[in-house]
């Protein structure tokens, strides 16, 4: 298991936080997701060899959030 740290943009409320939780954790190799929306983080616990960063960055993208590098 890796655990990745991912700032983002765009959370305004605990609507925003389930719904990244949502899609990350449909995510296969995803094993746990937390999401901060005072520090605007995500900590996803996953399988590299299953799910690699640039995947979980997209299906945040594609949820309508802003990736911050």
């Amino acid at each position: 298991m890796q655990t990745t740290t991912i700032n983002i943009q765009g959370m305004t409320c605990q609507g925003c936080v389930s719904s990244i939780k949502t899609v990350l954790e449909k995510l296969p190799g995803i094993s746990q997701v937390e999401v901060s929306l005072d520090q605007s983080l995500a900590t996803i616990h996953h399988n590299p060899s299953v799910v690699g960063i640039e995947q979980i960055k997209a299906a945040i993208s594609d949820a309508g959030f802003e990736v911050i590098d």
